[in-house]
């Protein structure tokens, strides 16, 4: 075959064409690639584009356009440097060392000081395997803490710093200064330190905890494993926590990098003020997981506020005796959710024995301040002033009522002896007594003590009176007489109706009711007899209520609510 030739006419024509083709896609936005067009020819003529493609007018005049950017952030999220750069100077390393004597350091191997250096702690290990201590040789630790006073008043924690002999901290500019212990509160975890500098310190002051919301973003500075001045950041995962490190519990918890060797440092909010003290991890292989904790500003502003002042807590105290408030007892009580402390007990002589607050009662808001649960009582009590008067807002035989009361001092020494070593303004049950309301007690709960008596023999035994039934909720019971204290070592300020026998599987038996046991109330009421709990039962059911809720006495008199449901 001939080849094809083409006039140059021809191919101008075509070429033309297909550049009008482009012109217009650029135009009608199916091109989305767009260039800064091209100039025509000079002297040629842009032919206009078919009818049927064209869809908008042409611009009067061609625009440049940008060229595409790539869609990678350019700087990634706002920086914490001008943040952190104001607060470093503020954050301190504390090393403390302690004198300890060989035979107290015998075990099965030398544990770690939280934060120490790796190299420290393997020159102990070995020292010690090689007995190349002497009588006596010193432990150091290491932690974090924070400036609140230009004077050089400092704050950590009381683990930190508890037991040392020698406290040294040394500050980001590389000066060393010794340390002076003002005080420290063993129930939150604080101590305050005071150094004397030549020239004024750079500080940084509390902020409020309270406003800071889950999500908010947080920073941490402090001395992890050795490295000090260390920032991490991260957001608040979540809030009034409890890790039953004391009776205070309220902790803040963060994602932002938490390590041994932070205790005592601050948690910063995004203004630089302090709204936490980085004071516990939870952490199985001893390095940051992303839940660390932090006591709050508001519960330790407080605290480091009484130690700077008096070197020690004043702590307000209330003088009752709480317990949770259940389902069941709600229930019992007409409360349409489970709040509040239930009063389980008034301590005679404290500063409610007067009768503004009984046992029974459920404290439903404390000076303003709603008690949501039972630990919140405490806390609350706690941070109160010593001599306050206070409005307490009580549920009593079915009504809100407030009551007036001015609160005593907590005094560790004295409430040491009257609550068995618990104290917190308010005292709980002993944690061995009835530690969970709903579980089944253990130990055996059919069988009477072994000296009880037997209500089929001898006529001067102790017996239900005549025509009580035998049993009540799954409970035998009998009027309390000489014997019966005898038998069950029943203390004579102990009255109502004594427990002999806990029928198995009862709903009783699952509360946790024992021989020995004394019904004091039921439902608020006083009860003299077996006939007076089964009349008491019986009303509550005809009323519609599903639990009936006991006061029971242990033998040596501490009481505590137990709702029972009427089967």
């Amino acid at each position: 075959m001939a080849p094809t030739t083409r006039s140059p006419f021809r191919r101008t024509l075509a070429l033309l064409a297909s550049a009008a083709i482009l012109a217009q896609a650029g135009v009608s936005g199916v091109a989305y690639a767009q260039t800064a067009p091209e100039a025509a020819a000079p002297g040629v003529a842009t032919p206009a584009p078919p009818a049927a493609v064209q869809t908008a007018p042409a611009p009067a005049a061609p625009q440049q356009t940008p060229a595409i950017q790539s869609a990678v952030p350019g700087n990634g999220p706002a920086s914490v440097a001008d943040l952190a750069e104001g607060l470093l100077d503020a954050v301190v390393n504390i090393s403390t060392s302690q004198n300890v004597k060989d035979d107290e350091g015998v075990g099965p191997a030398p544990r770690a000081p939280d934060g120490s250096p790796f190299q420290e702690f393997f020159n102990d290990f070995f020292d010690k395997k090689q007995g190349n201590k002497g009588p006596n040789h010193n432990v150091s630790s290491l932690g974090s803490g924070f400036v609140i006073d230009p004077a050089g008043y400092i704050v950590t924690n009381n683990h930190v710093i508890e037991g040392a002999d020698d406290i040294e901290v040394n500050f980001a500019n590389g000066s060393k200064l010794k340390a002076k212990l003002i005080g420290t509160d063993t129930k939150t975890d604080l101590s305050v330190l005071k150094v004397e500098p030549k020239v004024p310190l750079k500080a940084v002051k509390f902020g409020d905890s309270s406003e800071m919301r889950i999500g908010d973003w947080v920073m941490a500075i402090g001395n992890p494993f050795g490295f000090g001045g260390s920032v991490t950041v991260g957001i608040i995962s979540g809030r009034g926590r409890n890790i039953n490190a004391g009776p205070y519990d309220n902790f803040i918890q963060t994602d932002a990098a938490i390590n041994k060797g932070n205790s005592g440092g601050p948690l910063f909010n995004m203004k630089g003020e302090v709204i936490g003290i980085n004071t516990a991890i939870i952490s199985p292989s001893g390095g940051s997981i992303g839940i660390g904790f932090s006591v709050p500003s508001e519960l330790a502003s407080g605290v480091v506020a009484q130690l700077r002042e008096y070197g020690e807590t004043r702590r307000g105290w209330l003088g009752v005796r709480i317990q949770p408030v259940t389902d069941d007892i709600a229930d019992s009580l007409g409360l349409d959710t489970a709040k509040g402390a239930l009063v389980a007990g008034v301590i005679k002589g404290g500063p409610v024995d007067d009768g503004s607050i009984k046992a029974g009662d459920v404290i439903l808001k404390f000076d303003g301040k709603a008690v949501n649960e039972m630990r919140d009582l405490p806390r609350v009590v706690a941070e109160s002033a010593v001599g306050k008067q206070v409005d307490v807002v009580v549920l009593r035989d079915g009504k809100e009522q407030t009551v007036k009361v001015t609160l005593g001092r907590l005094e560790d020494s004295d409430q040491a002896a009257a609550s068995g070593g618990s104290q917190d303004g308010v005292i709980t049950p002993d944690p061995d007594e009835n530690n969970d309301m709903d579980q089944p007690d253990t130990g055996d709960q059919v069988q009477p003590a072994p000296d009880a008596p037997n209500q089929n023999q001898g006529q001067d035994q102790a017996t239900p009176d005549t025509g009580t039934p035998k049993n009540v909720l799954g409970l035998s019971l009998s009027l309390l007489s000489p014997e019966t204290r005898k038998a069950f070592g029943i203390a004579e300020s102990v009255d109502g109706v004594v427990v002999t026998e806990v029928t198995p599987g009862s709903a009783s038996a699952e509360k946790g009711l024992k021989p020995g046991d004394v019904i004091v109330e039921v439902a608020q009421e006083f009860m003299k007899s077996p006939d007076a709990v089964a009349s008491k039962v019986q009303a509550l059911k005809r009323e519609g209520r599903r639990n009936a809720q006991l006061m029971i006495a242990s033998a040596n008199g501490d009481l505590r609510f137990v709702a029972v449901p009427m089967e």
